[in-house]
C-alpha cells in the first residue's frame, strides 16, 4: 500500500475509535454498568488468581504480579484492534470495550440512591450502600459522613471511572481503555497500605499514579469550568484547587475533590474510620460540610464533568487522526 493509503487508513482508524468511544461513552450513560457477568470482575477473579501463585512480601513480586496481569490483556486487546481493520468492525469493538470500562453512569446512581435513603431517615440503609463507593468503616458515619463520602467519591470516581478511561482510549484506543482498566482495578485490590500489601502493592500504587496524572487534572479542570452550572463560582473552586490540592494523600484525588469542593461550596475532608485505623484528612475547600441538600449538585457536576469528558476525549480522538506520524527513512 502507497504512503497516502496507509495514511488515509491510519486516519479512518482513528476516526472511527473515537466514533466508538462516544458511542460506548453513551451507552454507559443510558444502560449503565452490564449487569451480569461484568468483565471487570472477571479481570479481578484473575488477578486474584495470580496473586495467590505469585505473592511474596516484596516489591519485585508485586511488580511481576502487575506485569502478569495488564500485558497480556494489553496485547490481546491490541491484536484484536489490529485485527478490526474496516471502520465498523472497529466502532463496534471501540465503543464495547469503552462500555464495559467506564462507570459513570451506575456511580451516579450509587449516589442518587443514598440520597433518596437519607432524605427519608434511612440510615441504616445509607451506611450500607455507601460502602459500594468508599472503603469506610460505616458504623461511624452519620448522615454528614455519609454525604461527605458522596461527594468525594463522586469526584474521585468521576475522573478515575469516566475521565481517564475516555483519555487513555482516545490516545491509545482499546488497549488504553482495557489497561487502564486493569491498572486502576489493581490500585483498588492491591494498592492500598497494608501490612500485607505495603511492599507487594507498590507497583500497582505508583503505576495508578502515573495513568491518573493527566486525567486527574482534566477532571479537575472541567469540574472548575463547570461551576456555575450547581450554583458556584470558577474562581472558588479554581482556589481552592491551587490551595488544597497537595494537602490530600492521594496526589490525583486532590486536584479533583479539592474542584469539586469549591465549586460546590463545601469543606471536604476529616477523620475517616477504615478497618483498624483512623485517617485525619486535610480539609479542602471552604464553606460548610455536605449535606443531603448537597448530592443532588455533586451527582449533577459528576454527570456534567463525565459529558464534558467524553466531548473532550472524542474531540482529541479525531485531532490525532491528523497528527502526521514522522516518516521512515529509506535503506539505500
Amino acid at each position: 500500500m502507497s504512503t497516502r493509503g496507509n495514511g488515509r487508513a491510519r486516519i479512518t482508524a482513528r476516526v472511527a475509535t473515537a466514533v466508538g468511544l462516544g458511542l460506548g461513552f453513551v451507552l454507559d450513560r443510558i444502560l449503565g454498568d452490564p449487569a451480569r457477568y461484568h468483565p471487570v470482575a472477571g479481570l479481578g477473579r484473575y488477578a486474584r488468581a495470580l496473586e495467590a501463585v505469585l505473592y511474596r512480601d516484596s516489591r519485585v513480586s508485586g511488580v511481576v504480579h502487575h506485569g502478569a496481569v495488564v500485558v497480556p490483556l494489553v496485547a490481546v486487546t491490541a491484536l484484536a484492534q489490529r485485527t478490526a481493520r474496516s471502520p465498523i468492525p472497529r466502532v463496534l469493538l471501540t465503543a464495547a470495550a469503552t462500555w464495559t470500562v467506564v462507570g459513570g453512569r451506575s456511580l451516579v446512581r450509587e449516589g442518587e440512591t443514598i440520597a433518596a435513603q437519607l432524605e427519608r431517615g434511612d440510615l441504616a440503609a445509607a451506611r450500607e450502600q455507601v460502602t459500594h463507593l468508599v472503603g469506610r468503616d460505616p458504623r461511624h458515619l452519620d448522615p454528614g459522613g455519609v454525604s461527605r463520602a458522596v461527594v468525594e467519591s463522586l469526584a474521585e470516581n468521576t475522573s478515575d471511572a469516566v475521565v481517564a478511561p475516555l483519555l487513555w482510549g482516545a490516545a491509545l484506543g482499546v488497549p488504553g481503555l482495557v489497561g487502564y482498566r486493569a491498572v486502576n482495578t489493581l490500585d483498588a485490590m492491591i494498592g492500598h497500605r497494608s501490612p500485607r500489601y505495603h511492599r507487594f502493592g507498590w507497583a500497582g500504587a505508583r503505576v495508578d499514579d502515573l495513568a491518573n496524572l493527566v486525567p486527574s487534572r482534566v477532571a479537575a479542570a472541567l469540574a472548575v469550568a463547570l461551576a456555575p452550572t450547581v450554583g458556584g463560582r470558577r474562581r472558588d473552586a479554581l482556589r481552592a484547587w491551587r490551595r488544597d490540592a497537595f494537602r490530600h494523600p492521594s496526589p490525583n484525588a486532590g486536584p479533583v475533590e479539592a474542584a469539586f469542593a469549591g465549586a460546590l461550596g463545601v469543606t471536604l475532608g476529616g477523620v475517616n474510620h477504615y478497618a483498624g485505623r483512623v485517617e485525619h484528612r486535610a480539609e479542602l475547600g471552604d464553606g460548610p460540610a455536605p449535606t443531603v441538600a448537597d448530592l443532588p449538585r455533586a451527582a449533577r457536576l459528576a454527570t456534567l464533568v463525565a459529558w464534558a469528558a467524553g466531548g473532550v476525549s472524542v474531540a482529541v480522538g479525531v485531532a490525532l487522526a491528523f497528527v502526521p506520524t514522522p516518516r521512515r527513512r529509506r535503506r539505500r
